[in-house]
This record gives structure tokens, C-alpha cells and sequence, in this order.
């Protein structure tokens, strides 16, 4: 019988369709397969490390030492340690760091233990989250106050200035108590009218962020609103950014920071089970600074202490600080003591250069400055001189300096300077330590229920919907390979614990689908209508209910997404992908399959 040509084939679907099916099931499955294999702790020894030792002698010192070791690999003069066990990846780095040279070399790591050929298809792993591979969390609060107080500082210092330049006398300026914002408020007193107009003119002009009043005769500066929130959130962003560089130089890869409400940053490091060294590091306020030594008693100066508590005088505002710091590396001396080799950015060696080449013969001190909570939980910052020099000649973007105390803790300096000092302290506020054994038992668990929900799923279709259930099922299963395809797919997906939960629910909502188009072919066929044509008109009547809830439940997947953060996501993420999976597979996937089987049955006796 030949078709005319207007006339709509019932159930027919054009072959590249079914290549496009075919091929995306094929792809999405060498995606999701290294995920069975799973991953190994590895260490990684990177080009610059110095490692001056063979694989063969590496394997025999660590082996030595107990610890097996399932490869060695080298490629492209890296170097790759892959171990047997997870819980050994930090003693390993640990007894590698006196056998190289460039300790910031050394990264832990995790590899696919997918066969090769696989990996050289560009297939990798699902990343898991926290709380399935376990690991470390800490929550951190940043003390914007310290920032506005610094804003204040600067404030009074120009005004100061003013005052000077201007020969206006029986002016003073003060920063006020901070207020239950955080924001310093300035109290300008002033002489007369004039010099009130004056400074407002030199207000307006040099800081307009300020608000200005009038206070009995005088001035009362208070920070704008819209600069309070661009000062937090810039101040937020700026150690956010450093935070990310410390983890960095501990060598912990896929470490999870981002920025949680106002003033709070949330890090994750997942395989990391030894919190103490990147507690230390992560938690660390230090930071340097430079400053002219003035003379004993001098007016225009301020006094800190040297580690034996004796008191030295220094200009106001640093020659210099640590923001300029672009590496630090710490070394042992000519005389035997430990001291830190500073490397300036060019705008620092700029300044450095032009305050040597007019102070030669003259001291200069390098301060150590870290902030700590007080008894009442507020920060504070203490401040001591670690070493006076004199200038001998002019120096440039890099010099050294002594004073840091012992070896090792000068390399922790180091460390710190070379990571960015903060711009604000931050407080770990909340920690948490997941070890390895409760994350695998949170797979195991999640993914028994994972199984089981399937499995339960797979018999109730067979068997209520007979010989349609199979056609579920197939659809059910290729829906799974292409989500898990997804999740090993998409940069920066993580699977976590609220994720598998999200999974057991796409199986529901996949299954979700093929109910409501079986449902339509039946009640098609109990109106007298051939089975091809129920299938065809109850696949075109319920699609538009399938997509009006699919639709409805993406939108709060957006909404989990956004506003979310950590297992949140992770939970939004597999339900929003399970959404398109089950579209793809329940209508598309389906369609293809009943068309091949049954799209040609005209009989009108049919169970379904």
C-alpha cells in the first residue's frame, strides 16, 4: 500500500533519529563506566620538584617504609605515585617533602582506575562530594569591621594632613566607637565656619563615600551604605581568592570554596583526614609590613614591641606590605639562622627601591602582625617588630629578612606570604571531619537504595504493564547510563549524598513518565481504537502533561541551584539533569522502541 503524499505515517520514526538515540546512549555509557572502576589516592611530583630519585628507587624507600605501591608513572618529567591505600596519600607527601627540592611540587591527588584505554578516551570518574568520599569542612567568618576601621584610619590621617597644609588650628578629627555595623563614624571638630566649609569641599571631593553632617560646631562623617556593601563584598571576594591560593600551596586539588551568605566562607577538602596542617594554614591571619624607624619618643610615630617587649618607633603608615609579596621561600643563612628571601611585584620593588635609595645608613623594621579572637569572641590584632636593619644599600624587588625564629617556622611565613595575606581575619567558625569509612558506607547505603528502588521499580513495571513494561524498563536503565554519563560529563558536577537521593527520586519521576503515555494508550483502546493509533494519539495527549510538571519541578531545581550551596546543589543538580534524562528517555527513547515493536498493530483486542 503506498502512502500519499500528505498523508502521516502512523509511529514512524526518520533513521537518523534512531542513530542520534543509539549514539547518545553509546557515548553517555564510556562516560559513566570509569565510575564503576572508581579512583586511587595518588601522589603527584611535579617537573620543578628536583626529585632526584628513580622510580625503581622511589618504590623501594617508600616500600621501606611500608606503604605498597600499585604504579609509578612518568609522563612528560611529572611524576605519579598511585597507592594502594587512601589513608596513606598524607604520609606519603610527607616523607617525599625532604626528597625534593620544590616542596609546593607535590600534590595529592586522585586517579581513575579505569583500564587505560578508557582514560585515553577522555572518560574520567564522577566527582564525589564531601560526604561520600570524606574529607574535611570548614566554615569561616570574615571580620569586615577591622576594613572599616582601616577606612576611618585613612580618613583621619588625610584630614590630618589637611588640617597641616591648611593652617586650620583647634581641629581635631576622631574615629567613634564602631556601631553595631561595623562602620567607623569620624567626629570633626572645627573652629569656625570657613574651615567647616573647608572640609566638607575637601570631603566631597577626595572620599564622597562619606556621609557628612553637622555635630555641635563640627562634622560627623559616617560611610555610605553602598560603600559598606562594596567594601564587604570586595573584601569577601579578595579572600575567597586567597583562601584558594593557600589550599594551592598545600597541594590539595578539587577543594571545594565559595562564598556563603554576607561574611562567610565555606571550604571543603575532600580526602583530606589530617585537618590540623590546612587548619593552620587556611586559618591564618600573618602577614608583613615595613616601616621607617623613627626617633625614640618621636611625636609622629607609633610604638610597637620587639619579641623582647622593648618598644620601637615607627612611622604611622608602612613603607610597604605584604599585599606586594609575590613568593617567599625560607633557607638557612650565612651565620646558621633561619631567614625568609622576599620577592616583590614590580610596584612593591618600585617603592622599596625608591625608600632604600634615600635611607641608606638609616634602620628599617619588619613587622609580623596576625589577628586572634578576644574572650569575647571579637578579633584583635597584635602586631611585634621581628627585625631592625640598616639599609646598606639600595634594594630592589627582591631581599631577605631574618627574625622569623626557627626553621620551620619560618617556612611557615613563607608559606603564608607566598598564599596572600588576608585583607580581613576571618575565624573558623565550624568544623567538620568526615573519615573515608563513613563515606564509603554512605555510597554503599545510597547506592543500595538506589538499587533497590530500581529493582522494585523494574518488577512492578513488567509485571502491571506487561508487554509495554519492558519497553519502561529499557527506557529506565538507559535513562540511568545517560544521567550517570552526565554527571561524569559537566565540569564541576559533584555527586553527594542528597545526590544519590535525587537519583532514586529521577527513577520515580522517569518511571513518572511512562505511566502517564501507558495510561493514555490504555484508555485509547478501551474507546475502540486500533493499538497503533492509541499509541499514537496517547503519546501526542500526555506529552503536554508530562512537560507541564517536568517544567514546574525544573523551576525549583533552578531555585535549589541558585540559592543552595553544597549538598543543596548537589540534590539540585541530579533532580534537574533526572528531569531531562526522563524527558529524552520516557518520550523519545520509549516512542523509538514501541514504534520498531508494535507501531504496524491495528488489532483492537489489546492488553496493556
Amino acid at each position: 500500500m503506498e502512502h500519499l503524499p500528505n498523508e502521516r505515517r502512523l509511529n514512524h520514526y526518520a533513521a537518523w533519529k534512531y542513530v542520534v538515540l543509539i549514539t547518545a546512549i553509546i557515548v553517555m555509557l564510556f562516560s559513566a563506566l570509569p565510575t564503576w572502576y572508581g579512583e586511587n589516592a595518588a601522589v603527584q611530583i611535579g617537573v620543578k620538584a628536583g626529585l632526584a630519585l628513580s622510580p625503581v628507587a622511589l618504590r623501594d624507600k617508600l616500600q621501606a617504609q611500608g606503604i605498597e605501591v600499585k604504579r609509578i608513572d612518568q609522563r612528560q618529567g611529572e611524576t605519579l605515585i598511585v597507592l594502594n591505600q587512601d589513608s596513606e596519600q598524607t604520609l606519603v607527601k610527607t616523607l617525599l617533602t625532604p626528597m625534593v627540592q620544590q616542596p609546593k611540587e607535590l600534590t595529592l591527588a586522585l586517579v581513575s582506575a579505569a583500564p587505560s584505554w578508557l582514560q585515553h578516551l577522555g572518560a574520567a570518574p564522577i566527582k564525589l562530594g564531601l560526604d561520600l568520599r570524606g574529607g574535611v569542612q570548614f566554615l569561616l567568618d570574615v571580620d569586615i569591621a577591622p576594613v572599616y576601621q582601616a577606612q576611618a584610619d585613612a580618613v583621619v590621617g588625610a584630614l590630618r594632613q589637611f588640617f597641616n597644609g591648611h593652617g586650620i588650628r583647634g581641629a581635631s578629627v576622631r574615629v567613634d566607637a564602631l556601631t553595631e555595623e561595623a562602620v567607623g563614624q569620624l567626629s570633626i571638630s572645627l573652629p569656625d565656619n570657613d574651615a567647616r566649609a573647608a572640609v566638607r569641599q575637601f570631603m566631597n571631593d577626595t572620599y564622597p563615600a562619606w556621609q557628612l553632617s553637622h555635630d555641635d560646631g563640627g562634622l560627623r562623617a559616617i560611610l555610605g551604605q553602598d560603600e559598606q556593601v562594596k567594601l564587604r563584598n570586595l573584601t569577601v571576594q579578595q579572600n575567597l581568592q586567597i583562601m584558594r591560593s593557600r589550599i594551592e600551596e598545600l597541594g590539595i586539588t578539587e577543594a571545594l570554596v565559595q562564598r556563603q551568605g554576607e561574611h562567610r566562607i565555606r571550604i571543603e577538602l575532600p580526602g583530606v583526614q589530617d585537618p590540623a596542617a590546612a587548619k593552620n594554614v587556611i586559618g591564618a591571619t600573618a602577614s608583613l609590613a615595613f616601616f621607617e624607624v623613627k626617633e625614640t619618643g618621636s611625636v609622629n610615630a607609633m610604638t610597637l614591641k620587639d619579641k623582647a617587649g622593648n618598644p620601637v618607633y615607627v612611622a604611622r603608615t608602612p613603607v610597604l606590605g605584604g599585599d606586594h609579596i609575590v613568593d617567599a621561600r625560607a633557607s638557612i643563612g650565612e651565620m646558621g639562622m633561619a631567614e625568609v628571601n622576599i620577592h616583590l611585584d614590580r610596584i612593591g620593588g618600585q617603592k622599596m627601591s625608591q625608600f632604600s635609595r634615600a635611607n641608606i645608613g638609616k634602620p628599617m623594621a619588619t613587622s609580623y602582625s596576625e589577628y586572634s579572637l578576644d574572650e569575647q569572641g571579637k578579633a584583635k590584632q597584635t602586631q611585634e617588630i621581628i627585625s631592625v636593619a640598616t639599609i646598606q644599600s639600595q634594594l630592589g624587588d627582591r631581599f631577605r629578612i631574618t627574625g622569623a625564629g626557627t626553621y620551620q617556622e619560618a617556612q611557615q611565613l613563607a608559606l603564608l606570604l607566598r598564599a596572600g595575606s588576608m585583607t580581613a581575619p576571618v575565624t573558623i567558625v565550624e568544623e567538620r571531619t568526615i573519615g573515608p569509612t563513613l563515606g564509603a558506607e554512605n555510597i554503599a547505603n545510597g547506592f543500595a537504595a538506589l538499587g533497590l528502588g530500581m529493582g522494585i521499580t523494574l518488577v512492578f513495571m513488567a509485571l502491571w504493564y506487561r508487554r509495554l513494561g519492558w519497553v519502561a524498563n529499557v527506557a529506565l536503565i538507559a535513562n540511568m547510563i545517560i544521567l550517570f554519563g552526565l554527571l561524569a560529563l559537566i565540569p564541576g558536577a559533584v555527586l553527594t549524598l542528597p545526590g544519590i537521593a535525587g537519583l532514586v527520586l529521577t527513577v520515580g519521576m522517569a518511571v513518572d513518565t511512562n505511566v502517564l503515555i501507558f495510561e493514555r494508550i490504555r484508555d485509547k483502546l478501551k474507546e475502540g481504537r486500533s493499538f497503533a493509533l492509541a499509541i499514537d494519539t496517547g503519546f501526542d495527549s500526555a506529552f503536554s502533561t508530562i512537560f507541564d510538571a517536568n517544567f514546574t519541578t525544573m523551576i525549583t531545581a533552578v531555585v535549589l541551584y541558585s540559592i543552595g550551596n553544597g549538598p543543596i546543589q548537589g540534590f539540585a543538580l541530579t533532580l534537574g539533569l533526572g528531569l531531562l534524562t526522563s524527558m529524552f528517555t520516557g518520550i523519545f527513547a520509549s516512542r523509538a522502541l514501541i514504534n520498531l515493536v508494535y507501531g504496524r498493530d491495528n488489532s483492537r483486542r489489546v492488553r496493556v
